[in-house]
């Protein structure tokens, strides 16, 4: 008996061959294998923590090593929980730098192969292993090389049971002349710390030039959470750094059942001295709830789920960089939108499946990006699950308000904004036609 696997019957197709017709007959496929279909995906999207020494709990690099977890990783891919990459793919800017998703085709193939018994395949069809840097390096080092200099907190030692802990010493930053950051990346400082690390805070202290202020905090230079490592901006934009800066560190950190003593590490690459970008980038934190992002007001009733929003306005013409939702346990969706100084209304990206364990950050391409004008309304809406059907609760029968703890609640939008001169805008708006802020529509 042919297996249905291997031979697929094909309807029979008429195509013209010069100037006659001629019936295509059934043509056999090659079965879906580990060797010649799987390896590539896995390389190209599941790698970078499925291998040895990494944050993933089995590695995924070679057949040995998958076949245990193949009906795990049907239901994981059918479902789109892994990999981590929760944006609605039927709506808003679909572009990114970092996408990690996988493709329908992709999906499709991993089901079939699950299926058909996870055969493994020709081993002479096995991809090239994939050359990863040392786990002691940085990512950005293949596009950067090294960084300029690497700053570290001051290290903590995390007990094996307690309360959760924000540790928040000080660090200077060793520049004496104003310098500009192209690109930075953080992480813990061993891979022992990414179990005590909720997540990881840089701020950004220092005296803004021409002014007689002192030393005030000028916003998040770079945030560490699980899944969100580094920034890279664009061309011709940056951050500031001047003499006299420092990193005011804030690190959320809570017990596992062991004690572990960690830092956290930032590396910084800058531009070339002397070389100036024409944009100033600021990482800024969109409210989804009444109140700001660093103290809002939540009220969620228990056994129940809740939608709050909240509206701020662009001083400026600006191009929002990336999405990154940031909500806690009960987190169950957020939407970004534009409302245009004309009342229209923009979806720009919405996470319809938030999960508290993976912090993505959606980078939008270079030619995705929403360039918006001054006056756009930046409205974030964020709805929190607190019900049984949330996997994630921890106690559906607990009113929830706002706070830093886990078991606590807040919801705001992380965006990267570079604001724009009104000249720039009419010339980006002349040269994009039709593709302009307000032609981001639902798609």
């Amino acid at each position: 008996m042919t297996n249905r696997h291997a031979l697929i019957p094909l309807l029979a197709a008429a195509q013209l061959v010069g100037s006659g017709l001629v019936l295509a007959a059934d043509v056999a496929v090659s079965p879906v294998s580990f060797t010649k279909d799987i390896a590539p995906i896995f390389q190209d999207k599941c790698e970078g923590c499925h291998r040895p020494g990494q944050m993933a709990p089995m590695s995924l690099v070679t057949y040995d090593q998958v076949r245990p977890w193949a009906k795990a990783i049907r239901q994981r891919v059918a479902t789109r929980q892994m990999p981590p990459w929760h944006m609605d793919p039927t709506v808003g800017i679909q572009s990114f730098q970092n996408d990690m998703s996988l493709s329908g085709k992709q999906i499709e193939t991993i089901l079939k192969w699950v299926d058909a018994g996870v055969p493994q395949g020709d081993p002479k069809d096995m991809p090239a292993a994939k050359q990863w840097p040392e786990n002691k390096g940085w990512q950005l080092a293949s596009q950067f090389g090294q960084p300029d200099f690497v700053l570290k907190s001051d290290p903590y030692t995390m007990p094996a049971k307690g309360q959760d802990v924000w540790w928040k010493p000080l660090t200077q930053i060793p520049v004496t002349e104003p310098r500009w950051v192209r690109a930075v990346e953080i992480r813990p400082g061993t891979a022992a710390g990414r179990k005590i690390t909720h997540h990881a805070l840089a701020f950004l202290q220092q005296e803004e030039p021409g002014t007689n202020t002192g030393i005030v905090t000028q916003g998040l230079l770079m945030e560490w959470a699980m899944n969100k490592n580094y920034d890279v901006y664009r061309p011709n934009t940056g951050k500031l750094l001047v003499p006299g800066s420092r990193i005011w560190w804030e690190m959320h950190l809570h017990a596992v059942g062991e004690e572990i003593r960690d830092n956290v590490e930032l590396a910084v690459y800058l531009y070339p001295k002397g070389q100036e970008p024409k944009y100033r980038t600021y990482l800024t934190p969109f409210p989804g709830t009444i109140g700001n992002a660093g103290f809002g007001v939540v009220d969620i009733a228990p056994n129940s789920v809740v939608q709050s929003e909240n509206y701020q306005t662009l001083r400026a013409p600006a191009r929002l960089e990336n999405f990154q939702p940031h909500m806690h346990l009960r987190g169950k969706a957020m939407l970004l939108e534009a409302i245009l100084p004309d009342g229209t209304k923009r979806t720009i990206s919405y996470v319809d499946h938030f999960n508290f364990n993976w912090m993505t950050n959606y980078i939008y391409s270079d030619d995705a990006a929403p360039v918006l004008p001054k006056g756009t309304i930046i409205h974030v809406v964020a709805w929190h699950d607190n019900t049984a059907n949330n996997p994630n609760n921890p106690d559906p029968n607990q009113w929830v308000g706002w706070g830093d703890r886990t078991v606590d609640e807040m919801a705001h939008a992380w965006v990267n904004v570079t604001y724009i001169t009104d000249a720039d805008y009419t010339e980006w708006l002349s040269k994009n036609g039709a593709k302009t802020a307000g032609a981001i529509a639902a798609r």
